[in-house]
């Protein structure tokens, strides 16, 4: 898989959140007062226990939900200045890898990793070769035309990373994506992850495996209670 020459510059952040708040309607906040700043080109765990706050500030990043204090910049963008469309537009820049993968157990490994793909409206000819060029890279070359449901969940980790990665995003997210997999896959899903770093794509994957975030050696966020202390901090 090639560099994408389409990557912004990693001279400024990529992400930066200055005195974030959340809430989910009449509740206490789950994220307090967060400030932190994310390099173009950076590659970051996001860590915590459960119910720290992980998945509520990926929620942020990928514009599901929106503060209800401070301010969220994203690839030069004020999102609270945003408007719907431009929202959407942004929002296109941002690959996720859910918890839950979100597979459709229809389609084939081929057509869940083309799905962006199509959704964009590109024609199967313009991305057939690129998107087998793709499940290659991700080990799943012999496995294009199998279901969901014939996969392993390693495999299924590498399909939901290639659907995430296809139509080349600025940023990357994922929520717990070696959760249901061996320490072997686990470890395969993180060099999947650097390598897309190195190719230029700002990477943060929330994993609450302290042994695999020490193996794997990036910068860490830690939430502890919805505050975030950065960059290798511990809450205590």
């Amino acid at each position: 898989m090639s560099r994408n020459p389409d990557q912004p510059s990693t001279d400024g952040p990529a992400l930066r959140f200055e005195h974030v708040s959340m809430r989910y309607g009449r509740s206490g906040d789950v994220l307090k007062d967060v400030t932190f700043e994310v390099p173009a080109g950076s590659f970051h765990f996001i860590t915590g226990a459960s119910g720290a706050g992980k998945s509520s500030l990926l929620k942020l990043i990928y514009l599901a939900e929106r503060p209800s204090a401070g301010r969220i910049e994203m690839l030069g963008k004020d999102i609270g200045r945003l408007g719907a469309a431009e929202r959407m537009r942004l929002r296109r820049r941002i690959g996720v890898v859910f918890q839950e993968l979100r597979l459709l157990e229809h389609l084939t490994a081929f057509d869940n990793a083309a799905l962006p793909l199509r959704i964009a409206g590109h024609k199967p000819q313009q991305y057939r070769s690129d998107v087998a060029e793709l499940l290659a890279w991700v080990g799943l070359k012999d496995r294009m035309g199998a279901l969901p449901s014939e996969l392993s969940g390693g495999e299924k980790q590498r399909l939901a990373i290639a659907r995430a990665v296809v139509a080349r995003p600025h940023i990357l997210l994922a929520d717990e994506p070696t959760g249901n997999v061996d320490n072997e896959a686990a470890m395969r899903i993180v060099r999947l992850f650097t390598e897309l770093n190195r190719l230029g794509t700002t990477v943060l994957v929330a994993s609450h495996d302290e042994e695999l975030v020490a193996r794997a050696g990036q910068p860490v966020l830690h939430l502890h209670d919805g505050h975030l202390i950065p960059f290798g901090g511990s809450g205590a």
